[in-house]
């Protein structure tokens, strides 16, 4: 009776006699919990994007933070992980099953441990082309989609060489002003000072 009763969940075993009727009654129990699992309920996966906002400067590397928690705890390894972003002209898709779809793009790749649930993604060398919202998007086995809310990327430009030819161009143009001033005023004084030379020429000759 030990083992037909535990057929059905939730039904307490009436278990009362030696060590083996229990080990025989676990062992049933174990097997009937394999196809309960399978058919219960749908996955109830959270797909959690950290931080919502990031910063980064031109040439740095960025990791967007994914993680997938269930409390199911099924195996992760079966998933499909994709990540796209959104911007001004639309969307693009960045990774497709795992792995970058990018043409001739070895900066954009999956990073962590799917089995353990991290599905983060790493950008190196980032441009200011690279802003916008990243999405981490994973499909269930059984076909559901669970989104993430997105991490909006914002790329400042790296001063650099950028800021030294603006600072050379700002001296430059501060010396030709001046320069230019110095040509006025010379233009200005020029017939006071060819006064001034033929007073000292008529002085010098009485």
């Amino acid at each position: 009776s030990a083992v037909l009763f535990s057929l059905f969940p939730g039904t307490d075993v009436g278990v009362t006699g030696g060590s083996a009727n229990k080990e025989s009654a676990a062992a049933v129990t174990h097997v009937t919990a394999q196809p309960l699992l399978l058919t219960s309920e749908p996955w109830n996966l959270l797909v959690t994007q950290t931080p919502a906002k990031e910063k980064a400067k031109e040439g740095q590397t960025v990791v967007l933070n994914c993680h997938l928690n269930s409390p199911q705890r099924p195996s992760l390894t079966n998933l499909m992980v994709k990540w796209y972003k959104e911007d001004e002209k639309g969307q693009m898709d960045l990774l497709e099953k795992n792995v970058t779809v990018l043409p001739n793009n070895s900066r954009v790749f999956m990073s962590g441990d799917l089995s353990q649930g991290d599905v983060s993604l790493i950008i190196l060398n980032v441009t200011t082309s690279d802003h916008g919202i990243y999405f981490c998007e994973v499909t269930l086995p059984d076909g559901k989609v669970v989104t993430g809310d997105g991490t909006k990327l914002r790329i400042r430009r790296a001063l650099g060489l950028f800021g030294i030819e603006e600072s050379i161009g700002t001296i430059i143009g501060v010396v030709a002003a001046g320069i230019g001033g110095i040509v006025v005023l010379i233009i200005v004084l020029t017939p006071q000072l060819r006064k001034c030379i033929l007073c000292m020429r008529q002085e010098s000759h009485r």
